[in-house]
């Protein structure tokens, strides 16, 4: 106020704070007054604990105009919430052989509450000779619950490849589901000996129907189209085969 002597108050100005904590401060990893759980166990959280499943997602009877063969697409994972160890493996078995077969041993990081990155090897087998990947990618659910895979591989010689893939549950009922599919590879460099051309090397559409008796295991029914592209079609003529396939599918869906 005007006429009023400031100079002798006090504005009770913070006292300023040492370095080191007061003799009798309370260690704030402790509880207040020295409590604790006592008898009681102390809470375990979520996180801390480890999970594992196994899911093949394909095991099917594939159908063509001139052959049959036999398909498997597994993934298992083992671990906690945010870390884990996960094992894919998908191949083609036709007349006893092993025609086409890709095992990816990862491990999972999560960085987002649907999604995680991953990264580990990838052993290929079957036609041709085995080959070898550093393997990297990211796994998770879009907007709107589409189930999503794109990964990046490392081979020898330089050789890359890059794959994504694509799935969606439509629910007519709580126990019958419709599922589109789409998956495509593309690769830096050709392999005669593999049946690969570079760049767009195939395309996969399909459906698959399927009637869950239980969440844990349905059978299903459905169709896939097949096309390949560039040199990879010019192989599959070479030997006889088509480059453009139409596939009737039946098989079984299961996980524990």
């Amino acid at each position: 106020m005007p006429g009023m002597d400031h100079s002798t108050m006090d504005h009770g100005s913070p006292p300023v704070q040492s370095d080191s904590a007061p003799s009798d401060a309370r260690d704030p990893h402790v509880y207040a007054a020295g409590y604790d759980f006592g008898p009681i166990p102390p809470p375990h959280m979520g996180d801390k604990d480890h999970y594992s499943l196994v899911r093949l997602d394909r095991l099917e009877n594939v159908y063509t105009s001139d052959s049959s063969l036999t398909a498997y697409d597994l993934q298992a994972w083992f671990g906690r919430d945010y870390e884990r160890v996960v094992l894919k493996a998908e191949g083609e078995v036709d007349d006893g052989k092993l025609q086409d077969a890709h095992t990816d041993l990862l491990w999972g990081h999560a960085v987002a509450a649907y999604w995680d990155t991953q990264l580990g090897i990838r052993y290929d087998s079957g036609v041709g000779p085995d080959r070898r990947w550093l393997a990297f990618g990211v796994q998770g659910l879009m907007p709107y619950w589409f189930n999503v895979e794109a990964a990046g591989y490392l081979g020898e010689q330089g050789r890359t490849t890059f794959r994504l893939r694509a799935e969606y549950d439509l629910l007519f009922t709580q126990k019958l589901i419709l599922q589109p599919r789409i998956e495509t590879n593309l690769y830096s460099k050709r392999s005669a000996q593999n049946e690969q051309g570079t760049d767009l090397s195939d395309l996969s559409v399909g459906v698959r129907l399927r009637y869950e008796i239980r969440r844990e295991f349905a059978p299903y029914i459905g169709a896939e189209w097949l096309d390949t592209f560039g040199a990879t079609a010019g192989y599959a003529q070479a030997v006889r085969e088509n480059a453009k396939e139409t596939r009737l599918v039946a098989g079984l869906r299961f996980w524990f």
